[in-house]
């Protein structure tokens, strides 16, 4: 039987140390984590740097994520890759090293041909091959392709895929998701700019670049929704909304490296070819959470 996703987890970054990662950096931060109420972590997503690790560090990251968590806590591991044979492969490796679940990209190399077939056929070998259950992951401004609800409702029928990550901006396309699966398929929001209507339209929880470093005002807004109290939800989404944009659009992965040095987690470089932040960043940045109330 399935089992709902619900609740908060942040796409955890990778730490770096002289452009080596640094496991024990990551081991600390998710014991700051564990103290909140965040449902668990991601590790190899997107705010992971995933696409500039090597095979083997994704699975030491994995090893390191595992032996870190606190009881209750879930690990999903970010194992998508065009290639059906790898992401398999990656998702069982992933598997055996204590990942819970695995979070699968959309295939996108052939943009052209990525439509609502060919992400059925990709997601129903994969999902029937991996040992854990499978989530999917639509970010578009990435691949450049959507898996559309006609695609996710199908796919929503397999025994061993559990939900979606949906990090598209456009709530109707996630209230569309939404209307369109079980109740026991978990949608998840993927980028806090649309946590509230997307909490509203029904999602489960979110996997969210902001609850990095600010966990407690996710799972807060999340709580708030689900007890009813929409201004008060609709208030905090407002005052997170600059933040978010800063650690995403703006900045990027630098930019929530370095909020999470700001605020007392090791967050350290990206690594090359990005760039850190230039001290004028910095220092907006600095105002930014100052302003969201996130720093004295």
């Amino acid at each position: 039987m399935k089992q709902r996703v619900n609740g908060i987890l942040p796409p955890v970054t990778t730490p770096f140390r002289n452009g080596a990662v640094a496991y024990d950096a990551l081991a600390q931060n998710i014991a700051k984590w564990n103290t909140t109420g965040l449902r668990g972590y991601v590790v190899m997503g997107s705010n992971g740097e995933s696409v500039f690790l090597t095979r083997g560090e994704k699975l030491k990251l994995v090893e390191a994520a595992t032996n870190a968590l606190s009881s209750g806590k879930l690990l999903i591991a970010g194992t998508g890759s065009d290639s059906i044979k790898e992401t398999i492969a990656l998702s069982n490796d992933a598997a055996d090293r204590g990942a819970d679940a695995v979070l699968v990209l959309t295939p996108s190399f052939y943009k052209e041909q990525m439509k609502s077939a060919a992400f059925v056929r990709y997601f129903t070998e994969v999902a029937g091959s991996v040992r854990v259950p499978l989530i999917m992951y639509n970010v578009p401004k990435f691949t450049g392709v959507t898996i559309e609800a006609d695609a996710v409702a199908v796919l929503a029928e397999h025994e061993n895929i559990i939900g979606l990550k949906n990090s598209s901006e456009n709530t109707a396309h996630t209230a569309e998701i939404i209307a369109s699966v079980p109740e026991n398929f978990s949608v998840l929001v993927g980028t806090a700019s649309v946590l509230y209507p997307g909490l509203a339209a029904g999602a489960a929880g979110g996997i969210l670049a902001l609850a990095n470093i600010a966990p407690n005002e996710c799972v807060e807004l999340q709580r708030l929704i689900g007890e009813g109290k929409h201004a008060e939800a609709s208030a905090l989404q407002k005052k997170l909304i600059p933040v978010n944009k800063a650690i995403t659009s703006k900045y990027g992965v630098a930019g929530l490296k370095a909020a999470m040095d700001m605020l007392g987690y090791f967050g350290g470089e990206p690594r090359s070819p990005l760039a850190p932040l230039e001290e004028k960043e910095g220092k907006e940045l600095k105002i930014t959470l100052r302003k969201a109330g996130l720093l004295d």
